[in-house]
């Protein structure tokens, strides 16, 4: 706590100290705790873009100086070095692991990546032709009713069974949407795979013929879900800590973060690159579509360029970059129509002095797009990748937030502009 204070003077002259609180690095807060109490107003902040909603010790963001840390750990050092079991301790328990933590933890993923066989029934009461994301926030939210031993949220060990439940067994959900898409049979996962292995087993496996699993695959994915493991307090995140806030069961608010995720403006912009690039349609069209994004009067704009948060660059883009191009290369597919359209937009972006100008860089989900599409993941299925990197960061912001001795159910304000009170009339009378 910092010694300074704001004072805010009323209209009326009423006086009152705002005290600074300081954090380990970033931005000052004012804490307005005492303000309606004392002053009979409210902060109007919407959006919540200049408020701090929580206090949290998992992740930093400066978006000015293009800097990610997780847990203090910078993410491109995590991301050379790490891999995305190891960030998932290091997200949910506050340091890396020893050689002996971590292979006890991966075990204890591994092991418990298998559905209840009802859940698998489940997705029979789905249409065919669902959108995957519709069915991984419906079925996690139904964990609930699987798994409902163990969901005593004040007991540490309790809490430890629901993050490694949350991890280990929403690939074999994402895997079961896929599937049931593209009408083939459910494939069940395999203890000696990895992670992102067993992902892609339970993807694309299927019982007539054997399936061998691309090293290199694995090693995007791997990577993926390193730089989408945690984003500070975004709109999922913050919706995951806003459900969670009431006490209801933990699969529940990690549902309302995927739903959440959904939207264009948020976990959906990797599903809008491709739509873009396909709207686009031939590198011969890259001119007359980079115009009509310059043009503040045509309603249509590039996806995947710039980011609200990194004003300068993202941290995350250049190391996704690399690896976008060493699958490209990898799985030759650098000759398919398409990425020959992404590698040829990612130019312009880079040498067009309009994007220049306006900081209007290729970022993670341009990449991660094109990433996914190449490893023949359809558009449908990007969020979903997405909610799997960002499930342990949720999980672990659920986490902090239901420990915190402090916490309180949040309770947003309003600026109410609708009538004053008025008399009810009979429906005669009107």
């Amino acid at each position: 706590m910092s010694e300074d204070a704001y004072r805010l003077k009323s209209p009326d002259g009423l006086e009152i100290d705002l005290p600074v609180r300081s954090g380990t690095i970033g931005p000052d807060v004012i804490d307005i705790a005492k303000l309606y109490r004392e002053q009979g107003v409210f902060t109007y902040d919407p959006g919540f873009v200049s408020t701090g909603s929580c206090e949290s010790d998992i992740t930093f963001i400066d978006g000015e100086k293009g800097i990610l840390m997780y847990r203090g750990y910078p993410v491109e050092q995590l991301a050379s070095n790490s891999s995305f079991i190891e960030v998932s301790y290091l997200l949910l328990n506050g340091e890396l692991p020893t050689a002996t933590e971590l292979d006890e933890f991966d075990t204890t993923i591994r092991r418990h990546t298998m559905l209840n066989e009802g859940m698998l029934s489940f997705f029979k009461g789905f249409r065919y032709d669902a959108h995957p994301m519709a069915m991984l926030s419906a079925v996690v939210g139904s964990m609930s009713a699987y798994y409902h031993e163990e969901m005593d949220a004040s007991n540490k060990e309790h809490r430890n069974i629901f993050s490694h439940r949350i991890l280990a067994k929403l690939p074999t959900i994402a895997a079961a949407a896929y599937k049931l898409n593209s009408g083939q049979p459910f494939i069940y996962p395999r203890n000696d795979l990895s992670y992102c292995e067993n992902l892609l087993h339970m993807l694309f496996a299927v019982p007539a013929e054997p399936y061998e699993i691309d090293p290199v695959a694995a090693e995007a994915l791997d990577l993926l879900f390193i730089l989408h493991a945690d984003h500070e307090q975004n709109c999922s995140t913050s919706t995951v800590r806003m459900a969670g806030s009431s006490g209801a069961n933990p699969y529940s608010a990690i549902a309302a973060g995927i739903a959440a995720l959904w939207g264009p403006a948020h976990g959906g912009a990797n599903e809008a690159v491709l739509n873009m690039l396909e709207e686009i349609g031939d590198v011969s069209q890259i001119g007359k579509y980079v115009e009509k994004a310059k043009d503040k009067n045509d309603p249509f704009r590039l996806m995947g360029f710039g980011h609200r948060v990194y004003k300068n660059f993202d941290p995350r883009a250049t190391i996704i970059r690399e690896m976008c191009h060493k699958v490209l290369q990898k799985l030759d597919r650098k000759d398919t129509p398409l990425f020959d359209l992404a590698q040829e937009l990612e130019q312009v972006a880079l040498n067009d002095d309009y994007f220049k100008e306006k900081n209007l860089y290729p970022n993670v989900d341009f990449y991660s797009g094109i990433i996914y599409r190449a490893l023949g993941i359809p558009t449908s299925m990007f969020t979903v990748m997405f909610a799997l990197g960002r499930s342990v960061g949720w999980t672990a912001h659920w986490r902090e937030m239901i420990a915190d001795p402090e916490g309180k159910i949040a309770r947003p304000r309003q600026l109410y502009t609708g009538p004053a009170a008025r008399d009810y009339t009979l429906v005669g009378d009107r």
